[in-house]
């Protein structure tokens, strides 16, 4: 006769150790983006002195971009995203701050869309400017396609930025690689 051995669960009622452990994991991974969403601009990265990326900002954080020194805002989701804040041109606006919407489409990034931002960025130059979506991940890409393009910066260098807000899923992989390529830049980032 055959010795056999049964392993009872750990977790009786949820099924083996890997099913309970695949199901903390998955829990993990659908509260990840509500809580990088947290606080009053979340996914924040400060690229420089005068230059800001993060995610959807909270009214108060908008109101209070005067008092931060900020100069304008570039905000690159469409305004009728979920998280958009309806007002925010207004908010921005009533600071005697420039408010910019280039609405990029998730999942279709243009050409036109990097060219309209670096030209934004361009009429911008000299001032403090907070470039924001909707997790920061349209503005720190689109940040460094312009500061490696227009800016002539250190790839390397300009890359950290984004990986402090994320890992570009395939579209924007296939956006960031087409648009160096069309730009005459060599780099490769993946």
């Amino acid at each position: 006769m055959r010795a056999t051995s049964v392993t009872k669960p750990r977790h009786p009622g949820r099924g083996s150790l890997q099913q309970w452990a695949g199901a903390q994991f998955l829990a993990l991974a659908l509260a990840l983006p509500a809580l990088a969403h947290e606080g009053p601009a979340p996914n924040r990265v400060d690229v420089s002195p005068a230059l800001i990326t993060s995610g959807q900002p909270t009214k108060a954080f908008l109101e209070s971009l005067k008092s931060q020194g900020i100069e304008a805002v570039v905000y690159l989701a469409p305004p009728t995203v979920g998280d958009a804040l309806a007002d925010e041109h207004k908010i921005v606006g009533s600071q005697g701050l420039v408010f910019v919407n280039i609405p990029i489409v998730w999942e279709k990034p243009t050409p036109e869309d990097f060219q309209s931002f670096t030209r934004v960025m361009r009429a911008l130059e000299g001032r403090k400017v907070y470039v924001h979506c909707q997790m920061n991940l349209r503005a720190s890409s689109m940040v460094f396609l312009h500061r490696v393009i227009t800016l002539k910066e250190p790839p390397d260098k300009a890359w950290e930025s984004v990986t402090k807000a994320w890992v570009p899923n395939s579209t924007w992989k296939a956006y960031i690689r087409a648009t160096l390529k069309a730009n005459g830049v060599e780099y490769d980032p993946f």
